[in-house]
């Protein structure tokens, strides 16, 4: 681990990012998110990460899905990024903010048309009646929107998850694994060792 990486989590994930995705994996994006409900029920889910830079990790859903509703009620998440490929897993913790709107407004505007129209469709996490619902909503709003021009629901968007802890994960023989814990402490990361 050189130096840099040793000081500075944010570092030492894009390194080992740049390394699994090197690997041409079919998700190289893809996390799991855990998030709890005010009731402390925990729930997860894959969900792909779409962002990150010196303040956090950003993915993008429905306000309204149950990740969303969970969001909005305990803002405050995990996420678990596992590379076998590797042998290793990155685990995040943090507190969670909503992106500014007019980030959310340029992720949505370059998706594809179909999946921002599946995104208007989408009672995300809700009961429906059968799948064919679902198809009969698609097929109306892509009439409405018969050109590249569609909204952004207010109701979808991002959420920045802003990380408090790291740990990196580094598969050992014999289970000897190799646990680097970094923790903020103000505006610096204090990193540590930790048994398997």
């Amino acid at each position: 681990m050189s130096e840099s990486n040793r000081n500075n989590p944010f570092d030492l994930f894009a390194a080992w990012k740049k390394e699994w995705d090197a690997t041409s994996p079919k998700e190289p994006d893809a996390m799991a998110l855990s998030t709890a409900d005010n009731n402390g029920r925990i729930s997860s889910r894959i969900v792909l990460l779409k962002g990150v830079d010196k303040r956090g990790f950003v993915f993008y859903t429905n306000y309204e899905s149950r990740k969303g509703i969970d969001l909005n009620e305990n803002p405050q998440a995990a996420l678990l990024f596992y590379w076998p490929e590797l042998s290793r897993q990155v685990r995040i913790e943090g507190r969670v903010l909503k992106v500014a709107p007019d980030t959310s407004d340029a992720y949505f505007n370059s998706r594809p048309r179909e999946s921002r129209i599946g995104a208007l469709a989408s009672k995300q996490s809700r009961e429906i009646g059968s799948y064919d619902e679902l198809i009969d909503k698609v097929k109306e709003l892509s009439d409405r929107y018969p050109d590249d021009e569609i909204p952004r629901p207010s109701w979808w968007g991002g959420f920045i998850v802003i990380p408090t802890r790291f740990e990196f994960w580094e598969e050992g023989d014999f289970r000897l694994h190799h646990r680097t814990l970094f923790e903020k402490d103000g505006p610096d990361w204090v990193s540590t060792l930790l048994y398997p």
